[in-house]
């Protein structure tokens, strides 16, 4: 028999497809499903790696958080009133910001909301520049200014915004926070590093102090650092901010949780690999076992083909050849 020329393979090679096109059909969807999984999986996870090598590259990783603690009997701590000058001292310290906890205030959409339905939202003291320290962005409208800090104005978390069903900043748009109405002024997008901000409905400090019964304690400190420096002044800011009892004191940086987070990402991304990898496997199994089964269903046509001077090495070629069709079929379609 002639030499078979390329495309007489690739004919003879189709030839079994198209007389058998609903086993060929499920054969290459095997394969399909199992290239899909895979290509999915990993192009899911190298994105959402990206974006959070993006989103800790914008908002930085030199934050580190201070909060009060439990005292030895249980009881919620308090930073001193100086804890944010204290900490200001610090050499590699850049800046400083804090918010404080009225706890005897709550929020509400109005007056007619029942006082047990407070939605989680606590209403805080904000300094001026804690947009900057903590990298929060506004949704809607504006943050607090020198000129609105000592007025009823509120910004409102992502959150408590949704909670609360306020959708925009406005003069017509006011909260209910203890007993006073405050004009909602600004809405925060969520804040990665400060996820606390998300539930909060946040005041000026002194507005704070003068309506709210705000005893000026601030809750959480936020600093940010050189870099070089973080595990130094992570060492020393129990002591500095609170030098009478450092143990009352919670030190954090928030990038860990999200490095954590994406560690645990890893994890599970690679459980679906090893799916998608049982699926590839399986199609590929599935796709010998066509070809076994073609062979035995068609050994009248090998033994013609022998007949007519085929070689072993043409017939070889010609199943050889299905399989890969197949294979690129079901991987085509996979992709």
């Amino acid at each position: 028999m002639a030499r078979m020329r390329p495309a007489d393979v690739l004919r003879v090679g189709a030839a079994g497809l198209r007389t058998r096109p609903l086993r060929a059909f499920l054969s290459a969807l095997g394969v399909a499903i199992g290239i899909a999984a895979m290509v999915g999986v990993v192009g899911i996870s190298s994105s959402s790696g990206a974006e959070l090598d993006r989103q800790l590259t914008a908002l930085g990783t030199n934050l580190l958080t201070v909060a009060s603690g439990q005292t030895i009997t249980g009881e919620e701590a308090k930073m001193p009133l100086d804890a944010e000058a204290m900490i200001e001292r610090i050499g590699p310290v850049r800046s400083v910001s804090s918010i404080g906890l009225v706890p005897d205030a709550k929020v509400y959409r109005s007056e007619h909301v029942p006082k047990a339905q407070t939605g989680g939202i606590s209403a805080y003291a904000a300094r001026l520049d804690l947009p900057a320290a903590v990298g929060a962005s506004l949704r809607s409208g504006v943050w607090l200014t020198e000129a609105t800090h000592a007025l009823p104005a509120v910004v409102l978390g992502h959150d408590a915004a949704e909670r609360l069903g306020v959708t925009a900043a406005g003069p017509d748009t006011q909260v209910l926070i203890g007993r006073e109405r405050f004009t909602v002024v600004g809405i925060l997008e969520p804040v990665a590093l400060a996820s606390e901000l998300d539930t909060a409905a946040l005041v000026g400090w002194p507005v704070a102090e003068e309506e709210l019964g705000f005893d000026g304690h601030p809750t959480v400190l936020y600093t940010r650092v050189d870099e070089q420096h973080i595990e130094a002044v992570r060492d020393v800011l129990p002591g500095t901010g609170n030098p009478e009892a450092p143990n009352e004191v919670d030190v954090s940086r928030p990038s860990d949780a999200l490095a954590a987070k994406q560690a645990t990402d890893q994890a599970f991304t690679g459980l679906l690999l090893g799916v998608g990898a049982v699926a590839l496997i399986v199609g590929g199994v599935g796709v010998a076992n066509t070809m076994v089964i073609s062979v035995l269903e068609r050994r009248a046509e090998i033994g013609l083909r022998r007949a007519l001077g085929a070689t072993r090495g043409q017939i070889r070629v010609q199943f050889l050849t299905e399989s890969l069709l197949l294979s690129v079929l079901g991987g085509v379609g996979g992709v």
